[in-house]
């Protein structure tokens, strides 16, 4: 009972309009008032979470992002995979996936890579005749890679609440982000054999190939740095942003020359209000759960779940289901944070791996990057490509139901997230 008068509570503050940094944390603050508990508890929660080595990572991998996205890095990547796959079926739209997925191997962040490739690849997409919903809805769909092939900011989240390793992590979504990204080229090269209507690049030559290919290898290079640095274990994920940011600004303001000073302030400004939303929304997750902890609602959610349900698949699909649903009004780092403290303890008695369910949790907040009414991708692919919201919602259906396949495929078939990091 008690548990379902808090999220109640919890969901009417939302539907209110309360920022979700502060539902949280004024909720929880109530909750330890009302059960007799210190006040010196919120202080000192909040001082426990902000002081934090791991998430260090947060504000210097969306530096990292917000300085490519600046320096235009997103034209050069996507002009060099153009000229190799451009001459497919569907070869902008193939060429579009796999930016996307270059780029999310850098900036581990949803937001950068939809608008930095979105940039680029919609008006390009658009004068070669390719349908405009689907424009749309591909690049809302190909940014969520962003959160899911390391590094990624969700996972540096879900680790820190779980306790549970960031390198395995990082590793273990190496797979499904390839899956997903086979997944949405796959439909893409489908769509445009039955769809037609698009005009079909014409196949580069070597000479472009390699001119191309040329201008885009130090960011292929920022890549590979970051994600072999990470798996060779040469350096923790944030000193792994640590370097990924330093080495994004001496490319963007020494190689390619394409940040200045207005562009690099513009940058600081930008990652530094998402900061301090991320780590507000943090901070006050942190008190709630400390709150709901000392109530015993995670044991008594536990306790009952493992009464009522035995089994993993029908734990997993009745998460899937509150996932989707939440997904319409709760951005992707709100509902890991308020539903993750809930339903960790749970995992144990049911035999699911912590750092599998971390990355099926992922794949599912994806989905709520590109949900309508609050799909935070939806709103960058609208504002990149002055597009009205009905467009791109009309979208991403298929995308949708893709990321769907993918958590199926996951759930079958479990090694295509724990092989990496546990078995190669």
């Amino acid at each position: 009972m008690t548990a379902a008068l808090v999220l109640m509570g919890l969901f009417a503050l939302l539907l209110i309009g309360v920022p979700v940094a502060f539902a949280l944390g004024g909720l929880g603050l109530i909750m330890l008032a009302l059960g007799g508990f210190s006040p010196l508890m919120v202080p000192q929660g909040l001082f426990s979470t902000i002081d934090n080595f791991i998430l260090l990572a947060v504000p210097l991998f969306l530096l990292m992002s917000n300085v490519l996205l600046k320096g235009g890095v997103g034209h050069d990547l996507f002009a060099a995979v153009q000229s190799w796959v451009g001459h497919w079926p569907g070869g902008l739209a193939v060429a579009t996936i796999i930016s996307c997925g270059i780029f999310a191997a850098i900036s581990g962040s949803s937001v950068a890579t939809a608008a930095t490739i979105g940039t680029v690849a919609i008006p390009e997409m658009i004068e070669r005749g390719y349908a405009r919903r689907f424009v749309l809805g591909l690049l809302a769909a190909g940014g969520t890679l962003g959160i899911l092939i390391p590094p990624s900011i969700p996972m540096i989240i879900y680790g820190v609440v779980t306790e549970e390793s960031i390198i395995d992590l990082f590793l273990a979504g190496i797979g499904p982000g390839l899956l997903l990204c086979l997944l949405f080229i796959g439909f893409s090269m489908l769509y445009a054999r039955l769809g037609g209507g698009y005009r079909p690049s014409p196949r580069a030559g070597w000479d472009e190939r390699w001119r191309t290919s040329v201008r885009a290898l130090p960011t292929l290079a920022l890549a590979s740095l970051i994600i072999l640095g990470i798996y060779a274990g040469a350096f923790t994920p944030t000193e792994a942003a640590g370097v990924g940011f330093a080495a994004a600004l001496v490319l963007t303001g020494f190689v390619l020359r394409t940040l200045d000073w207005p562009k690099l302030k513009a940058a600081v400004i930008e990652s530094m209000t998402t900061t301090v939303t991320i780590l507000l929304i943090v901070a006050g997750a942190k008190v709630f759960g400390k709150a709901i902890t000392l109530y015993r609602i995670p044991q008594d959610i536990s306790a009952a779940i493992a009464t009522n349900i035995t089994e993993p698949g029908l734990f997993i699909l009745v998460v899937c289901a509150v996932l989707v649903l939440m997904g319409l009004f709760l951005e992707a780092l709100s509902m890991l944070l308020i539903m993750v403290p809930v339903l960790a303890p749970s995992l144990f008695a049911l035999g699911i791996d912590p750092i599998w369910f971390g990355v099926f949790f992922v794949v599912m907040i994806e989905c709520a990057l590109i949900t309508p009414p609050v799909g935070l991708n939806l709103y960058v692919i609208q504002a990149v490509g002055k597009a009205r919201m009905a467009e791109v919602a009309g979208g991403v259906w298929p995308f949708l139901a893709l990321m769907l396949v993918a958590v199926a495929v996951i759930y079958f078939m479990p090694d295509v997230a724990l092989y990496i990091p546990f078995k190669l």
